[in-house]
């Protein structure tokens, strides 16, 4: 990084981008957004201090690197380039300008079926691709899907993935709780896909009733919630319609939505499968 002097002000500069502005934060990470000095174009660059990680969270980071370099997918944050100093990294990705599906909720409320039918089957298109490529997300949440200016889905934030092979299990606690699934909260290994299914699940309650299916004021009550399956079904939904979602059956719920991601021949009878 680099500063480079305008009419008395310093401009900061990483490679050929000038630094705009700070759009994010993290324990050990910024999110800048920039723009190319010659083609203007916009991007958002997360800026890595290495200095404040240990040799797993640097790990995770090299991992997350390589990851996003081999996924192209319409609805998933592109990674433009990577530039790593002795105490760096920096992380030149596609910029979502319209910001979090969470921030876009808080402010404008729950989507409309004909918005959140749209919303999900660009999300549910993204997850498949991952898993088609043997690869799990496992942060799917609210906070790390974005929206482009054209209020197109982008997945974002690949720290948490890891890649599955059929047969192996996976074990590590990662995500965000009021998003984890029943496998996490009970310490099980995982294969990987079911975890993102069940997140799918939670994402897609979100976006058509503005808020979490489970939640808790501790761990404790909200990883009871979750394993007893209790959540309401607000008043606006027909209760003969969404009348399967009351007591949801753990495994059905991950088998129903393995099929849903792998019916890649019509994704909106898929939709339709989840009554929404």
């Amino acid at each position: 990084m680099e500063s480079a002097g305008t009419q008395g002000k310093k401009q900061i500069r990483v490679g050929f981008y000038d630094i705009e502005g700070t759009i994010g934060k993290g324990n050990f990470a910024v999110v800048k957004l920039a723009r190319h000095r010659i083609t203007k174009t916009e991007v958002a660059i997360k800026i890595i201090d290495k200095t404040q990680l240990d040799s797993t969270n640097l790990e995770k980071v090299y991992r997350e690197v390589e990851i996003m370099k081999q996924l192209e997918h319409p609805h998933i944050v592109k990674l433009y380039q990577v530039m790593e100093t002795k105490n760096m990294i920096y992380m030149v990705c596609e910029y979502a300008s319209k910001g979090e599906i969470f921030d876009y909720i808080a402010r404008y409320g729950r989507m409309g079926e004909s918005r959140a039918r749209a919303t999900f089957a660009q999300i549910l298109s993204a997850v498949e691709y991952c898993h088609n490529t043997g690869v799990a997300h496992r942060d799917l949440k609210a906070e790390n899907l974005l929206l482009d200016a054209h209020m197109n889905v982008k997945i974002a934030d690949f720290g948490f993935s890891n890649r599955f092979v059929p047969g192996e299990r996976l074990s590590t606690w990662c995500g965000s709780p009021p998003y984890a699934a029943p496998e996490v909260f009970r310490g099980k290994h995982y294969a990987g896909p079911e975890i993102d299914v069940w997140s799918l699940g939670v994402v897609l309650y979100v976006l058509v009733c503005g808020a979490l299916p489970f939640d808790g004021s501790t761990l404790q009550s909200l990883r009871d919630r979750v394993l007893s399956g209790r959540f309401r079904i607000p008043y606006f939904m027909s209760t003969g319609k969404y009348y399967p979602l009351r007591k949801p059956n753990t495994q059905d719920v991950s088998l129903g939505a393995n099929k849903t991601l792998h019916n890649s021949t019509n994704k909106e009878a898929s939709l339709a499968h989840w009554h929404y």
